[in-house]
């Protein structure tokens, strides 16, 4: 069946693409492609269209990939494609063709990709090491039909480095009888069972499986039907190892995303800490841990085969107003490339994600002062390129307020909070916030009652529709878009506390953009 008979039998089940095919008539063309208004300048975001989770995150020959949930024909849901851009440094991005196209099978759902240096496929041909992706298959038709099967596990391999790839003959490599949500594959290999490891999700819980040739795998273990928040679907779990900072110890991390009942509503990304047999997963974790407080990273997994740090990257949006974002030719972006590490704090574990180095070279200082702020005192700092800025600095200070505006009025706060231990983010005059009822209308709140007494550095990273707020070298985190309908040009920092606070090496950076050098 060729693609476009199959997409018409699909369309007749499928609200959203009925919906796409007005969307679509009524998109209008960018004079210039990422120079439209709300247009990212430092984050990934597809040239035109609909994107979402962030898939088959892999390294291999000096080349990182970045595929992704990917509607090429309109700025809203539809028969989910792989996109594919590639980097050589996290930082300058090459958007590259689809990778993975719909078929009589279903639409391409999330995954991952690996590298099969030792060929336990059988795909290598001419010397050249396969990569694999394992992804979900969903088919609109078994789920418009009320059946429970219509999500299968397959498998396709490239042998060009990504650029193209073969779906296997024998798809499904995992079948489907009776689990509704049964999604979002990522795989790894595990040296000490040498064998591959798949965590995947399956409504409340997440399910592991082996296999050692990527094709047949077996059942081997079930986690955390009775443990971690289940507000929504569990999705996109992540599995992986990381020592312990500051110590020989390593333990085990699985991440789970969930579509609804997040931090602060909608999506969110929490995480677990355990330990790995092998076989099983298991966690003493009873509390809910948030890798994000903020309502804009979901979906979030780690990249495979890195050459050192174990680097994450969310999709930068919230199920909840989604697909109703005030962008025209595309939708939606990526959070900053993070590297994960583990911290402890007394007997608690702690994932922290902060920046990946590399972001710095985009970075040129404009502003470097050393601040003091007496008791109730206020400080105002003009900058024009506040909306792709990165401004940071180091404080003792407890109670304090940073607020991003306009000459329009709109403005975006970040108050810190001693006497409640809360970071508290308010975008609800931040530019345009009433396209959706949910995105604006709350005050959204982080605990940061473990944050150290000593200096901690505040980072906010601002790029035309987002902010992300990186408290302790990434101890405690805030992604969160913002839609300002002019730019932010003026900074005004109020010491909210009774006694003088300094802000230590307070610095205003100009942040380049990825798509001009």
């Amino acid at each position: 069946m060729t693609r476009a008979i199959f997409f018409t039998a699909v369309c007749l089940f499928c609200w959203a693409c009925n919906d796409v095919s007005v969307k679509q008539a009524e998109r209008p063309v960018a004079e210039k492609v990422y120079q439209e208004p709300f247009r990212p300048q430092f984050h990934f975001s597809p040239p035109t269209s609909w994107m979402n989770d962030p898939n088959g995150l892999v390294y291999h020959d000096g080349i990182y990939h970045l595929f992704y949930q990917y509607y090429p024909d309109a700025t809203v849901w539809g028969p989910m494609h792989w996109g594919h851009a590639i980097s050589e440094n996290m930082v300058h991005w090459q958007n590259r063709p689809i990778a993975l196209y719909p078929d009589g099978q279903g639409f391409i759902f999330s995954g991952s990709a690996v590298v099969d240096e030792n060929n336990t496929s059988g795909f290598a041909e001419g010397g050249k090491v396969p990569l694999v992706a394992i992804y979900t298959y969903h088919s609109m038709q078994g789920e418009k039909g009320g059946r429970k099967d219509f999500q299968t596990q397959a498998i396709a391999y490239s042998l060009d480095n990504g650029e193209t790839w073969t779906k296997y003959e024998g798809n499904p490599v995992i079948g489907n009888t009776a689990i509704k949500d049964f999604r979002d594959p990522k795989v790894f290999w595990h040296d000490a069972t040498q064998s591959w490891i798949m965590a995947l999700v399956a409504g409340d819980h997440a399910k592991f499986y082996r296999s050692t040739n990527l094709k047949e795998w077996n059942h081997i273990s079930d986690f955390g039907e009775e443990q971690g928040a289940h507000g929504g679907v569990w999705e996109c779990p992540d599995l992986f190892p990381l020592k312990v900072a500051g110590t020989d110890e390593t333990k085990w991390v699985l991440i789970i995303s969930i579509g609804s009942g997040g931090p602060n509503g909608g999506s969110g990304t929490q995480y677990f800490v355990g330990d790995f047999d092998g076989t099983t997963f298991s966690s003493d974790q009873q509390e809910y841990k948030w890798l994000d407080w903020g309502t804009d990273n979901y979906a979030g997994v780690t990249y495979n085969n890195t050459p050192g740090d174990r680097i994450f990257i969310g999709w930068m949006s919230n199920w909840q107003y989604a697909v109703l974002t005030p962008t025209s030719t595309w939708r939606s972006a990526m959070t900053l490339p993070r590297e994960l590490s583990l911290r402890k704090f007394g007997d608690d574990y702690m994932l922290a994600n902060y920046p990946v180095a590399a972001m710095d070279e985009l970075t040129v200082p404009v502003e470097k002062t050393d601040m003091v702020l007496e008791a109730a005192a206020t400080k105002e700092i003009f900058h024009a390129d506040l909306n792709q800025s990165d401004i940071s600095f180091t404080t003792e200070g407890r109670d304090f307020r940073l607020t991003l505006m306009n000459d329009k009025g709109e403005n975006l706060k970040v108050t810190f909070d001693a006497a409640s231990h809360l970071v508290i983010v308010d975008r609800t005059e931040s530019g345009a916030v009433d396209f959706q009822q949910e995105f604006g209308n709350k005050l959204h709140y982080m605990n940061v009652r473990q944050l150290p007494e000593s200096d901690y550095e505040v980072r906010l990273w601002v790029d035309a529709s987002s902010v992300e707020l990186f408290i302790n070298k990434g101890q405690f985190v805030m992604t969160q878009q913002i839609f300002p309908t002019k730019d932010y040009t003026k900074m005004l920092i109020e010491n909210t506390s009774d006694s003088t606070i300094e802000l230590k090496d307070f610095s205003i950076s100009s942040v380049g953009s990825i798509w001009q050098n």
